[in-house]
């Protein structure tokens, strides 16, 4: 015979309830050496400004014929304009713009679907260059991203089934905890009549 104490019952209840909440809480980690101060160096230690990057990007990467683009790029030096340049909107000029230089130029009407190469000229010399790819129509809803993970992130049943399955095994658990409480209990030692 199983006996059931009213202490087993609480901590069953506390786990069916609070196991989930614990479960989907997010993990911190302890803050660790500070990655960007290289090891034996003094704190006080004046640091070489960071590269400047000379990059383009182009917003969104995907699009049709007669849309506008935004373009953002870097070079080393950002307070003056630079040009860019592609087959899809032809050769345009990005300006200064909070750090970095912008410009939204619209793509072709005539222009055919396939990728096209942009690319960013700076005043010094220095190049950079991404890829657009132009269709002939944008898919109405994004795809999902990949399935991958916990939690039925990889489609097919098991992820309509997480909730509701979820619900009913905290249902059941309560109502085996109120069943067990109300049970007549037996003392040790005392004959049952």
């Amino acid at each position: 015979m199983v006996t059931v104490t009213r202490g087993g019952v609480i901590l069953a209840v506390v786990t069916v309830l609070a196991g989930p909440l614990l479960a989907a809480a997010p993990a911190y980690a302890a803050p660790g050496p500070d990655a960007s101060q290289p090891a034996g160096l003094p704190v006080s230690a004046p640091q070489p400004p960071p590269p400047v990057d000379v990059f383009v990007e182009v917003t969104p990467s995907t699009v049709q014929p007669g849309y506008l683009v935004g373009i953002r790029a870097s070079c080393r030096d950002n307070s003056v304009g630079a040009t860019v340049v592609s087959d899809a909107f032809g050769a345009i000029g990005v300006q200064p713009q909070r750090g970095v230089l912008t410009a939204a130029p619209m793509v072709r009407e005539r222009t055919r679907p396939g990728n096209y190469r942009v690319k960013l000229e700076c005043r010094d010399g220095e190049t950079a260059s991404t890829m657009l790819q132009v269709v002939k129509k944008v898919p109405e809803h994004p795809s999902r991203g990949p399935a991958t993970g916990f939690g039925g992130g990889s489609g097919g049943m098991t992820g309509k089934l997480l909730l509701p399955g979820g619900a009913a095994l905290t249902i059941t658990g309560l109502i085996v905890a109120v069943l067990a409480l109300r049970r007549p209990r037996t003392v040790r030692g005392a004959v049952r009549r």
